[in-house]
């Protein structure tokens, strides 16, 4: 089943927000238990976690006496549904724990080797079950619909088996099935290589800022130091850490490459007509929506270069350089949050989605869902971890107190709280979303707090530092995340192509898009040569045409949060049910459900004339203040 053989093949998908820990780490053993995870809601023990593991890995070769049996009768196909959807089940909390486990403290070696233990039960498993969908897609659709008829067990894979018939000119035979399941062995080593290289084995440079501070440049310090006042410090950040990019661009090329060849080899052996249709037709999303977003994106550059200049204003400099796209624009604002507060500011803010949303989040801040702080060893930035099914989501989180932090953990709660009623409305196999909707439920949760908040502070300084907060997100979240996507098709069109990409040409490919996105040209933003290396940098364009869809869910929970911000109830109910649907139709469709159509460009306008009001009023601001 694909549900259960994609959860034990990729071994979770979690809901990643890209933030750092800039704040010195604890000692875990400093930090109040109440703050920290309870990871015995899973396992009592590491014991009780082996014998179950045990357990599991014993049941595993009984997927075989279903094969070529699932034609036979209803019985036999609701049978081995069932098996493979209560292994893939278990799997999820088996899974979760141990990578839990490991990155609450990366130092430690044992978590690590139990993760890697799962992931290649999991492979031997996909390949045993490699036989299923072939199995099915062989069979009449009169025969599955008497099926559907005759076992009424057999309803909650109806969209499932649905799926499968609408695929079934890209399904392989058994056989062939087996082999690409093998494939999986190999087919994420240049991720996996650009992973180490990146954050273990590449000499990052080291410099002294005007402060006498030496800092390292890894990509944890980068995302500090960028961000500096100084604009001096500032360029000297961006020359020295793309410098060394620069320097193993040819590895990267060679690492970009590879996996490019990756998602073509998988296009081409499905018989798709491209990587893009291959990557899309999973959530049977239509080419055209992301062909749509860059479409409407570039048509809307002009909104973008406002923000641009806005920002060159802010900053008060002659040319805008994309080495102070980073900077500070707000002087003297600290926006300091304790725990308490950020909880209560969190509760306030998402009153409009109902009260039963509110004792949730209630629940999550009491019931120890949540691992707050940075901890020696811990892994940085900030995730929501729904694929326990029986149990309760988790959040991983490295609160520093900064408003972006507060924001990241009403991020993470909406993933949080979209898993939960997921699980809670729908059976297993209907419960795990999309990944096209993932981020809608996030991203509408910050917006409902971004507008809590701009209602209650009236100091414009501080107005002014939490739209700008806001402008930055549509900038990093729609203009940037299409950026990406834009280059990712164009690298993508050309391995189809059979045009040999080296760091060189990437680097060149890169160039021509990011100048565009920042009017390089037109005098709006200096893109200076060496920052052109950047897509060295992002370790998105391993994830098979994956960024895009931060840019629609951001246009979509825009659209939703409008709705509801205007009290309509209406929307509120819908958004609830949206969140309660999980994986029970197609993405497209349960957005349309919401009341949000992504095939037509309304959202992205809507989202348009969201940020241009922000920009009026941070220019009223400014314009009183006579800047």
């Amino acid at each position: 089943m694909k549900k259960g053989c994609a959860l034990l093949m990729t071994c979770l998908l979690f809901a990643l927000a890209q933030t750092e820990s800039l704040a010195a780490a604890l000692e875990r053993s400093t930090v109040p238990v109440s703050e920290t995870w309870n990871l015995t809601d899973l396992y009592a023990t590491k014991a009780d976690w082996e014998t179950e593991k045990t357990e599991w890995a014993g049941k595993i070769d009984h997927i075989k006496t279903y094969q070529d049996k699932l034609s036979e009768s209803a019985d036999q196909l609701l049978a081995c549904l069932e098996f493979t959807s209560n292994l893939s089940r278990e799997f999820g909390q088996l899974y979760s724990y141990a990578s839990m486990l490991a990155d609450q403290d990366t130092r430690e070696s044992a978590p690590q080797a139990m993760k890697q233990e799962l992931q290649q039960l999991a492979t031997n498993f996909q390949a045993l079950a490699s036989y299923i969908e072939p199995e099915i897609v062989a069979m009449k659709p009169e025969t599955i619909a008497a099926f559907l008829k005759e076992e009424p067990g057999l309803e909650v894979y109806r969209h499932y088996l649905d799926n499968l018939q609408r695929q079934r000119e890209h399904t392989l035979t058994a056989a062939e099935e087996k082999i690409v399941a093998q494939a999986g062995l190999m087919s994420g080593a240049a991720a996996q290589i650009f992973n180490i290289f990146s954050n273990a084995d590449l000499p990052y440079p080291q410099v002294t800022l005007t402060t006498g501070e030496t800092v390292l440049l890894n990509p944890s310090g980068f995302g500090r130091y960028r961000a500096v006042t100084n604009r001096e410090d500032r360029e000297k950040v961006f020359n020295a850490f793309f410098g060394a990019l620069n320097t193993f661009r040819r590895t990267f090329g060679t690492q970009l490459d590879g996996n490019l060849k990756k998602d073509l080899f998988y296009a081409r052996v499905r018989n798709y007509p491209s990587t893009l249709a291959a990557a899309l037709d999973a959530n049977n999303i239509p080419v055209e929506v992301y062909h749509s977003l860059i479409q409407n994106v570039n048509e809307n550059l002009d909104t973008f270069y406002r923000y641009l200049q806005l920002k060159q204003r802010m900053l008060g400099v002659d040319t805008l350089k994309y080495s102070d796209l980073y900077a500070p624009v707000v002087a003297d604002i600290e926006l300091n949050y304790t725990l308490d507060q950020a909880q209560e500011m969190i509760l306030e803010a998402m009153a409009p989605l109902g009260g039963e949303y509110v004792q949730i989040l209630q629940k999550a801040f009491n019931e120890r869902w949540i691992d707050f702080h940075p901890t020696l060893g811990k892994r940085s930035g900030a995730y929501s971890n729904g694929s326990v099914y029986d149990v309760h989501p988790y959040i991983l989180m490295n609160f520093n107190g900064q408003y972006n932090d507060v924001s990241t953990l009403a991020h993470e709660l909406g993933h949080s709280l979209h898993s939960f009623f997921a699980n809670k409305t729908q059976p297993f196999p209907t419960a795990d979303y999309p990944i096209f909707v993932a981020e809608v439920a996030s991203t509408l949760n910050e917006a409902l707090l971004i507008h809590k908040q701009l209602e209650l502070i009236q100091n414009d300084g501080a107005r002014l530092s939490l739209l700008m907060n806001y402008l930055d997100g549509i900038k990093g979240t729609v203009f940037r995340q299409t950026q990406f996507a834009e280059y990712e098709l164009r690298i993508h069109e050309a391995v189809e192509k059979g045009i040999p990409l080296t760091g060189d040409k990437l680097t060149e490919i890169y160039a021509d898009i990011v100048r565009t996105y920042y009017g390089h040209d037109r005098g709006v933003c200096q893109v200076d040569d060496l920052y052109t290396i950047e897509w060295a940098y992002i370790p998105h364009f391993y994830y098979n045409y994956y960024v895009y869809q931060y840019a629609t869910s951001f246009t979509a929970s825009t659209a939703l949060s409008q709705k509801i911000l205007s009290g309509d109830s209406e929307a509120v109910q819908k958004t609830i049910a949206f969140l309660s649907a999980g994986g029970s139709d197609y993405p497209i469709e349960l957005l349309k459900k919401a009341g949000v159509d992504l095939t037509t460009s309304a959202p992205f306008a809507m989202t348009m004339q969201a940020m241009n009001q922000t920009m009026d009023e941070i220019e009223r601001i400014l314009d009183s203040q006579g800047r």
